[in-house]
């Protein structure tokens, strides 16, 4: 038999990680768990999208327009949505693709060669890894300060962009972050475009959860990248999040800054888009009509986060001030962090909460966490399901 050929960016490790066995081993044994990583919000009972998908099956998606950028319409749905916000947008810098995980390889293309670096944050979700390496691109981290509120260490950031010596080629921000759900402040924001424009690099801003702060952003938080000037910045966000339709499959990347490197950014990513065409046009034709009542659909989700987080600090209220365990502050978002006694390392933690009492939470591992000690959930499972487990877990932990 002829030897099978695979390239080496795809050699990953798939060796199951122990939390993966652990929890295959009590799906095996039949055992109900409690899932507090649960982050699919069409799993989630907060809304019923059941009108929103029927959209998409409106006659006008039965004839195929292949616009590389998106649909006149639905570009200009998405550039109203900013408007709507209080954010400027342009509809001719709007484009159009199936997922922000495609805005990300097709910004990779735009931007970097082969072996060229992207410098990402840490803490932050695992998706970079796997995008980048498919796309032959570096990553390298810079730290976002836990000590400090997660802010963003801009000397860090500064020094990776120098140590590159020329190679680093854009700047990710997570806006706000996950799993820390901070939002960059208006200050930051400013160093770091400064930064860009002197290395010569781009911003690729995600804001999937922009949309979803806790309660009113503090004002020296900005709201968006939307309208930035000095650094070419890519603004990311999609249906996945803003109306909870991973399953309906597209995203949007808003162009923003010095007006001659963004008209070259369009010209270059029509072209990359035109290569693959991969926005449906059932989605798109919709979109005007999906977006209109993203705010009836976005309210209950902060309420429900609202409504778990509260109960997440009843439980650390009730556990006592002299516990070691506390949440760390967060501005939005859909994740909560708790930090615990490193008397355990975090799997054990983790098999403990598991084995003990059928509830599933994230070691802080999976999110690059800088030590030990941490606890990820979300703040989408249904109250009465997540008061009663994160009870448990906050009693647990406080036990050592």
């Amino acid at each position: 038999m002829a030897r099978a050929l695979f390239t080496r960016r795809t050699d990953w490790d798939r060796t199951e990680n122990p939390l993966t066995t652990l929890l295959a081993a009590a799906q095996r044994s039949g055992r109900e768990l409690t899932d507090l990583t649960e982050s699919n919000p069409t799993r989630a009972g907060i809304v019923d999208t059941t009108p929103l998908v029927a959209l998409l099956g409106h006659p006008r998606g039965t004839t195929y327009a292949p616009l590389p950028l998106g649909h006149p319409k639905a570009r200009a749905a998405v550039t109203a949505s900013f408007h709507e916000r209080g954010l400027p947008a342009r509809e001719d810098r709007v484009v159009l693709s199936a997922s922000t995980s495609e805005a990300y390889t097709w910004l990779f293309k735009l931007l970097c060669e082969r072996g060229d670096r992207v410098l990402i944050p840490a803490p932050s979700y695992p998706l970079f890894e796997f995008l980048a390496r498919l796309e032959d691109v570096e990553l390298a981290t810079y730290p976002l300060m836990r000590e400090e509120g997660f802010r963003i260490d801009l000397g860090a950031l500064d020094r990776a962009a120098e140590e590159a010596r020329g190679h680093a080629r854009a700047i990710v921000l997570v806006h706000p972050n996950n799993p820390t759900g901070t939002y960059v402040r208006r200050d930051e924001a400013a160093e770091v475009a400064r930064i860009a424009a002197r290395h010569g690099m781009a911003l690729i801003v995600d804001e999937v959860f922009a949309e979803y702060p806790h309660g009113v952003l503090p004002a020296d938080r900005l709201p968006s990248f939307a309208g930035e000037r000095e650094a070419l910045t890519f603004v990311l966000g999609g249906l996945s999040k803003s109306l909870l339709l991973p399953q309906c499959k597209l995203g949007w990347t808003l162009v923003c800054g010095p007006d001659a490197l963004c008209d070259e950014a369009i010209a270059r990513l029509e072209l990359i888009a035109d290569t693959y065409l991969s926005a449906s046009t059932p989605v798109q034709l919709a979109l005007p009509e999906l977006l209109a009542v993203r705010a009836s659909v976005q309210e209950p989700v902060r309420a429900r986060a609202a409504e778990n987080l509260a109960a997440l600090d009843r439980a650390l209220a009730a556990a006592g001030e002299d516990v070691a365990v506390r949440r760390l502050p967060t501005d939005g978002g859909w994740y909560a962090i708790l930090e615990v006694p490193r008397t355990r390392d975090e799997d054990t933690w983790v098999e403990t909460l598991v084995r003990e009492h059928g509830i599933v939470v994230h070691p802080g591992y999976f999110f690059d966490m800088e030590r030990e000690g941490f606890l990820v959930v979300s703040l989408l499972p249904r109250p009465e399901v997540f008061a009663r487990a994160i009870e448990i877990v906050v009693a647990s932990v406080a036990k050592g």
